[in-house]
């Protein structure tokens, strides 16, 4: 490829030739760059979006139930007047915002006779895949106003990477639009660049408006920003003006439209924000589906996300000494160790910023390594690299890529792979009505099934009183008896759905009322929270 030469007296424009004292090289000026790739952020934004779509189609596992049942079922209810709507959209601590996204994309499929089984199950996170590559633009983007293009690039590289970013990101999780968001967010607040005062006020405006916006679609991305206006507020001359002629306003625009949009979809006025503090802080609701121990985040959680890429971040905190955005990964880990109920996605926000630290450290190995192709200032990744960064990219490769291709094509597969065989069978008219006994939202639904068929899956919504036990929980302490009194008011269904772990104790139950086995479907290798759910398996009814 050829090499562009390095002028020292020109640089392009917001590109400045002073030291950059981010960057640990006293020798360091911002050249330009020399990869064809990296010429333009819509070269970076291109090669992020391929890439992405590449990682979307990959993804073919089941995660969490919130990628279905707080996203895609409700946008399948809006645009086609049929779906599931979760206890939560029924005690208003959902905001529609997010699965409007969704159901714009399912209007399309419809008008252009797109909603086959295979567009409905994929275009959503095709959908995400956009959202995601402009994350990761923005990461770069972040990290080159920081600390240069050489850290930028080897961000990216940590993004891309990383186990946890390609299970997780092409999902069509809420945490994951907030992820974006904050990302976007985050290169427009003043307060988080090395120069503040540098940062034209528009900028400060668009990150206002931008947090608002994540606000309404995850309330509990406030911690966030609260942590960001703190310092915006420490670091600005003119206060009033932030909090009254800036902050008031902008938040005030963007929340109020999104109120009106679920005024429109609750039909009648609801504070999502306010209730869904009143839920998950002031009675502590989410508890209700599990709690862990303060530490998790610290000793399992995040570790985890972070796998291999915990040294290199670790060093490049240490080296870079940026500590507003360090502070901020811990800020967020703090806070939500306080809430008794944790998930890995909770805290994903911050994960690209500790991915961002990685880059960092790598590009200082690199740096350092190679005095001669620092002195030509060129900038090639794909030049010979010295063993050590060598070797570094290579570990990490190889414990990350093995690890995101099992999660993304293997584990926990056969609650999507049978859905999506329900929905062919639906299409062909197989299909009269199915029940799932199993754990409660183990699968996808409507949205997925895409037919308006009868269908029921074991409730576990809160109770009001304490110590009583839902449907899904009564059924996985004894099967055999829950489904002997549920069957005495059924209206037998075309298929049953269930995991083998039950299967072995209902198989006589089934065949005693004139159904048989059909289908069986590769589910997982180990348990995650209850007994192995090794297969899926489809029992059918003798008349179908």
């Amino acid at each position: 490829m050829r090499q562009r030469q390095k002028n020292p007296t020109i640089s392009p424009p917001n590109q400045p030739t002073t030291q950059n004292p981010k960057f640990p090289n006293a020798e360091y000026h911002k050249p330009p760059t020399n990869s064809l790739l990296f010429l333009s952020t819509k070269r970076v934004f291109a090669l992020c979006l391929a890439f992405r779509v590449v990682n979307s189609l990959l993804v073919q596992t089941y995660f969490n139930p919130d990628e279905h049942w707080q996203a895609l079922e409700v946008a399948h209810r809006i645009a086609f007047g049929y779906g599931h709507l979760t206890w939560e959209w029924k005690k208003g601590i959902r905001s529609y915002l997010h699965p409007v996204l969704f159901a714009v994309l399912y209007k399309v499929l419809s008008l252009l006779g797109l909603d086959t089984p295979w567009f409905m199950t994929r275009a959503p996170r095709l959908l995400q895949a956009i959202f995601s590559a402009v994350g990761d633009l923005y990461l770069y983007k972040l990290s080159d106003v920081l600390f240069g293009d050489r850290v930028a690039k080897w961000a990216l590289f940590a993004q891309s990477a990383n186990w946890f970013m390609i299970f997780c990101f092409p999902r069509t999780l809420s945490n994951n639009v907030e992820t974006v968001l904050t990302l976007v967010g985050l290169y427009h607040w003043p307060c988080m660049r090395v120069s503040p005062t540098k940062v034209p006020l528009v900028s400060r405006k668009w990150g206002l408006a931008i947090a608002a916006l994540a606000f309404s679609i995850r309330p509990t991305s406030a911690i966030i920003w609260v942590y960001v206006g703190l310092l915006e507020l420490f670091v600005t001359h003119n206060k009033l003006r932030f909090i009254f002629l800036e902050v008031v306003p902008i938040g005030m625009l963007v929340l109020g439209l999104t109120c009106l949009l679920d005024r429109l979809m609750y039909g009648s006025w609801v504070l999502v924000p306010l209730n869904f503090l009143k839920f998950n802080f002031l009675s502590s609701g989410g508890d209700y589906y599990g709690t862990h121990k303060w530490h998790w985040y610290f000793t399992q959680g995040f570790l985890v996300m972070v796998f291999t890429f915990l040294p290199f971040s670790i060093a490049g905190i240490m080296q870079s000494k940026q500590w507003k955005l360090s502070g901020l990964i811990a800020w967020v880990l703090g806070l939500y160790s306080v809430l008794g109920h944790k998930e890995f996605r909770f805290v994903l926000p911050v994960l690209p910023i500790a991915l961002m630290f990685s880059g960092y450290a790598l590009a200082k190995m690199k740096a350092s390594g190679s005095p001669d192709t620092e002195r030509k200032g060129s900038l090639n990744i794909y030049t010979r690299c010295p063993s050590k960064i060598q070797f570094s990219i290579l570990f990490l490769l190889a414990t990350n890529i093995p690890m995101a291709l099992y999660m993304s094509l293997v584990h926990q597969r056969g609650t999507e792979d049978v859905m999506i065989y329900l929905s062919k069978e639906a299409c062909n008219e197989k299909v009269k009505s199915i029940l799932f006994l199993m754990p409660c939202h183990a699968t996808p639904y409507y949205s997925t099934l895409h037919r308006n068929l009868p269908m029921r899956f074991l409730d576990c919504s809160p109770s009001e009183e304490k110590g009583i036990l839902d449907e899904s929980d009564r059924f996985m302490m004894d099967p055999v008896n829950f489904a002997s009194e549920f069957a005495k008011n059924w209206s037998i269904p075309s298929h049953v759905v269930l995991f083998d772990s039950e299967e072995r104790l209902l198989r006589d139950f089934l065949i005693s009322h004139s159904f048989r086995e059909t289908r069986r479907f590769f589910h997982s290798h180990f348990k995650v929270d209850r007994d192995l759910q090794a297969s899926v398996v489809v029992y059918v009814s003798a008349g179908q």
